[in-house]
């Protein structure tokens, strides 16, 4: 309702006599003033409106502004994900285009090749043609020469023309059989030489084994100074007793809390040192505790004996082996040869022989076997007569085993023939282990002695001038005079000083004959 409506309603009931001006007047005063209210309210409702409706729409454009910058990033990744598939797209065809283009420069190197190789074949087909004509031509005229050659031999007898054919073959062919033969000679020597270093090679290739060093005594560490006068002992009583039970000799010098065990028996010496550390850490050391731990140390060292050729025999996987034979092998376990140790050498030399029957197809089992017990005879006592290839072959052919491996054992000093080629093996590989660098030493005396025998066998041959031995004796070089000796006549002096080096001669390895023979004519131009 409004103002005017509320007054027409006012003056209405005042003239209808119901009220009164007065309350009229109030009426339309109260309305006015209600009015005035609803119109207030009403205002501020409205400005309360707009007021909400800005910041709707305030936040209503921030929204949309977050919105609109999420699609651009969204829009701006798609466009580099769409850039990386391109670029990736295009550096695969780029790699496509290159290994294509390099497959057609390799057909046409290919081609290129090939044209070559045709053009290469024409050329030997023309040189062929031409040779099978200067041929054609050739046996034309042989064949005309023949036919003259058989119109004179027409008047002759049989016999007459085979003198005369085999002494015009001879005279026409005597120069190309000779240069034949030394081809020939040469050759297989050559290859022979050449397989059988490479053999050689790669079995030692896959050997590896440590140096023995020079032993010739036993060093004994002591606590102190003091013990060496209780070894000693009152007026010599306890190294008296030592020695007469070891049967070595013990050294009490002045070199500071070590004595020295001298013997040239290595088992002897063993067992006195193993006695000697136990009564130094024991301390009670007389006669009596001393023949007591000698007896003990022989003891221990038979046990460690036989494990020594039980360890040898599980390490080569050699199987049916007697059990004396291993008992006797452990033995060599304090045998020295040229100060290189007997069990380590057998081991050594059953895994070369081994590895050079692989090489070569033969039974590497068999070949093991026989390198193990080449040796075995040293480990046996003094008494029997004969050298120790020969009772150890006795020994093991005793015990069961095959006549191969007997054989190998007594041929492996070449004192009886080889038989089979696992006597060979034996032999080389035997070489091939006490050779090695490291593996034996020789006294200077007698390095120099060897090397002044060979440089002499070398010139008592007939012709030879001078005699060099170098590379420590593995080589020597005979110079002849070029007067006296022949071309052929120098091979042969070769093979003759070989034959005698190998028969009068000990040497550890094998020795290289090198025979020089040179002539030189010199002028001078003034």
């Amino acid at each position: 309702m409004t103002s005017a409506h509320a007054a027409d309603f006012a003056f209405l009931i005042a003239e209808s006599g119901l009220v009164d001006w007065p309350l009229a007047g109030a009426l339309l005063l109260g309305v006015g003033m209600g009015f005035f209210v609803v119109w207030t309210v009403t205002r501020h409702t409205r400005r309360v409106a707009h007021e909400n409706a800005a910041e709707l729409m305030e936040v209503a454009k921030r929204e949309a502004a977050v919105a609109a910058e999420e699609m651009k990033q969204k829009a701006e990744e798609e466009i580099r994900r769409r850039r990386a598939e391109l670029t990736k797209d295009f550096a695969r065809r780029e790699i496509d285009s290159e290994v294509r283009l390099r497959e057609i420069r390799a057909h046409e190197e290919s081609l290129a090749l090939l044209d070559y190789q045709l053009e290469q074949r024409h050329e030997r087909l023309n040189r062929e043609s031409a040779a099978v004509r200067q041929a054609r031509d050739a046996i034309r005229t042989l064949s005309k020469s023949v036919r003259q050659r058989l119109e004179g031999v027409s008047q002759m007898d049989v016999e007459e023309i085979r003198t005369a054919l085999r002494e015009e073959i001879l005279l026409e062919c005597q120069d190309e059989l000779r240069a034949l033969r030394r081809e020939t000679l040469e050759k297989s020597e050559r290859e022979l030489e050449m397989e059988a270093q490479r053999t050689l090679i790669a079995t030692m290739q896959r050997l590896a084994t440590r140096a023995n060093n020079d032993l010739t005594a036993t060093i004994v560490q002591l606590p102190s100074e003091e013990m060496k006068g209780r070894i000693i002992g009152r007026e010599g009583r306890n190294i008296k007793t030592f020695e007469a039970a070891t049967g070595v000799t013990l050294l009490v010098d002045e070199s500071p809390q070590t004595v020295l065990i001298s013997s040239f028996d290595p088992v002897r010496r063993e067992v006195a040192r193993s006695a000697l550390e136990a009564l130094v850490a024991d301390g009670r050391i007389h006669p009596a505790t001393i023949e007591e731990f000698v007896k003990r140390a022989q003891d221990e060292i038979g046990v460690n004996t036989a494990q020594a050729g039980e360890d040898a025999v599980s390490r080569l996987n050699i199987n049916g082996l007697h059990p004396e034979i291993t008992k006797l092998l452990g033995k060599l376990k304090f045998r020295f040869s040229y100060n290189q140790n007997v069990l380590d050498h057998s081991i050594e030399t059953a895994y070369l022989a081994s590895m050079i029957a692989s090489e070569v197809g033969l039974d590497p089992n068999l070949a093991k076997r026989a390198g193990l017990l080449h040796d075995i005879g040293k480990a046996i006592s003094g008494e029997l007569e004969g050298s120790h290839a020969h009772i150890g072959a006795e020994f093991i052919k005793r015990y069961g085993e095959t006549p191969i491996v007997v054989n190998a054992v007594a041929a492996h000093h070449e004192e009886v023939k080889p038989e089979t080629v696992y006597a060979g093996l034996v032999i080389l590989a035997d070489t091939i282990s006490a050779v090695r660098p490291g593996a034996r030493a020789e006294s200077i005396t007698s390095y120099v002695q060897r090397l002044e025998r060979l440089e002499k066998l070398a010139l008592a041959i007939e012709g030879v001038q001078q005699a060099f031995a170098i590379q420590a004796g593995r080589e020597i070089r005979v110079v002849v005079a070029p007067q006296m000796v022949t071309d052929d006549r120098a091979r042969e002096i070769a093979k003759e000083l070989r034959l005698k080096i190998e028969t009068e001669l000990q040497y550890p390895s094998a020795i290289k004959v090198t025979v020089i023979r040179e002539q030189r004519f010199t002028e001078t131009a003034t």
